[in-house]
C-alpha cells in the first residue's frame, strides 16, 4: 500500500491523505478542512472502492459558485497516482 498527499486548489479543504493498494483501491481517506460530515462521509463510502471507480463518479462535481468542488479535488488528487 502507498501514501498519498495531495493539496486541493479552490475549495475549503487544505489537504487530502489518502493509500492506493496493490488492487487499485482506496483506502484511509482523511481530509484535512472543508465541511468534515459530508467529507468523512465521502471517505466512509469510497473505502476500497476502485481508484478509476472513484474518478468517475467524483469528476466535475461543483460546489455552489465554484468550478470545483471537495469530490472533484478528490478525483484529481487520484488522477496524479501513478
Amino acid at each position: 500500500m502507498k501514501h498519498y498527499t495531495y493539496e486541493p486548489k479552490g475549495v475549503c479543504s487544505v489537504q487530502m491523505d489518502f493509500d492506493i493498494d496493490d488492487d487499485n483501491k482506496v483506502h484511509n481517506l482523511v481530509v484535512t478542512g472543508g465541511c468534515n460530515g459530508n467529507l468523512k462521509g465521502i471517505a466512509s463510502l469510497i473505502e476500497g472502492q476502485d481508484k478509476d471507480e472513484v474518478i468517475k463518479r467524483l469528476k466535475g462535481i461543483q460546489c455552489g459558485f465554484r468550478k470545483t468542488s471537495c469530490p472533484d479535488q478528490l478525483s484529481k488528487a487520484l488522477e496524479n497516482v501513478k
